[in-house]
């Protein structure tokens, strides 16, 4: 019989294979919109954006309401790594939080030298510290076994890193007319949420229930309603405090995250990156192509992030503060670096809360992203697809950190 028995993946593994045909569906998502934004369907497409349902918008729907939820599962995937995954110890977080480190300040700082003296734009100076995972492993995920394991986790735990300093940011930089009555609701229920967590309630529904309460609440308040989704994760328990410790079946993060993964990696991501990656060139002039603005978010993506991401792991190597991936050569490193370039779904996001209200500016920053993404994943790719594999009993070209 042909039947195989079913195979119990690790939460990583199917991280990785669920992320990497989401971030295919996301590549044909943001081409449909481009194609969409620039054909005779444009004028029907920004006003059904601009819609009301409700209280909100159908462009404030997506990126308030659908991106809670997705920054919920990274508030998952950032607990369940750091207390039980790839990054649960010092050691394995060193080289991918020196790589972090490098992917956001080199980047941030090349944006910030070209819009230096631009009070209108020099506030879109996070756009490009992003990395879009669900894009960079979709890349991957075409090159098959050409890129060792190794490489793919240590993408995996970068960009973890990499949402959790764009979450801070978000929360530190982006956030404006605060109500502390709001405010004040909301720090009750996320106490609640907490109180919950140490008596040891397990059931999911009660979390998200009060998670529902607590995404209006931090709306209102003035804070972006995505800081909800990972407040939220924070809370979801994660052991059950049952003896048999790798029965993961009763763990309520577990069961949510599995849950919520191919949801957010074929729906909501896609959603979001056609309804933000719509740009119409009709009313763009060559200059944009030249604005400090634009080269500032493209540079910071493709030079920033090779710079910053390859420059900190070799410095990190160099000085035994971190290890050298498994079977990594220097030019796979390289390779990997340019991939951290394609910022796409978290840069858009910034972008708005950057620019909100100025469509002219949005519309700049997302050439910048675009092109600076499209850049960065066909020259990573490149490098990748021909990059000699580390062979067996050699010496890797990158220095041994231990």
């Amino acid at each position: 019989m042909n039947a195989r028995p079913r195979k119990i993946v690790s939460a990583l593994r199917h991280f990785l294979a669920s992320e990497s045909a989401g971030g295919l569906i996301l590549m044909a998502s943001a081409a449909a919109a481009l194609i969409v934004a620039n054909s005779p369907a444009a004028e029907l497409y920004f006003e059904a954006l601009h819609a009301y349902v409700g209280p909100l918008s159908v462009s404030h729907w997506i990126n308030d309401a659908l991106m809670a939820v997705f920054f919920l599962l990274v508030g998952l995937e950032i607990k369940r790594e750091f207390l039980d995954g790839q990054l649960a110890t010092w050691s394995r977080r060193a080289l991918p939080g020196f790589a972090a480190l490098g992917g956001m300040a080199v980047p941030a700082c090349i944006y910030a030298a070209l819009n230096w003296n631009d009070s209108q734009t020099i506030g879109g100076w996070a756009i490009p510290t992003a990395t879009d995972i669900a894009f960079a492993l979709g890349i991957l995920s075409l090159l098959g076994n050409r890129v060792p394991v190794s490489l793919k986790v240590f993408l995996t735990a970068l960009a973890i890193i990499d949402d959790l300093g764009a979450v801070i940011i978000i929360a530190a930089f982006y956030t404006s007319g605060i109500s502390f009555a709001y405010l004040g609701g909301a720090a009750a229920v996320l106490a609640l949420l907490i109180g919950l967590n140490r008596a040891g309630v397990l059931k999911l529904w009660i979390y998200l229930l009060l998670g529902a309460g607590l995404w209006v609440l931090v709306l209102k308040s003035g804070i972006h309603a995505t800081i909800a989704g990972v407040a939220l994760a924070l809370t979801i328990p994660l052991r059950t405090g049952a003896t048999d410790s790798d029965d993961t079946h009763d763990s309520p993060l577990l069961r949510l995250e599995h849950a919520l993964q191919d949801v957010v990696a074929f729906a909501i991501i896609p959603i979001f990156g056609f309804a933000n990656a719509g740009v119409s060139f009709a009313g763009i002039s060559a200059s944009a192509f030249v604005d400090p603005l634009t080269l500032g978010v493209a540079g910071g993506l493709l030079i920033g992030k090779l710079v910053g991401v390859f420059g900190f792991s070799m410095l990190a190597i160099k000085l035994r503060l971190a290890e050298t991936p498994v079977h990594a050569t220097r030019t796979q490193m390289i390779g990997i670096s340019l991939l951290c370039g394609v910022g796409f779904t978290m840069s858009l996001f910034i972008s708005l809360l950057a620019f909100a209200g100025d469509l002219h500016l949005q519309d700049e920053a997302k050439l910048g992203i675009l092109g600076g993404s499209l850049m960065a994943g066909v020259l990573g790719f490149a490098v990748l697809r021909f990059a000699r594999p580390h062979q067996a009993g050699s010496q890797p070209d990158v220095p041994a950190g231990a």
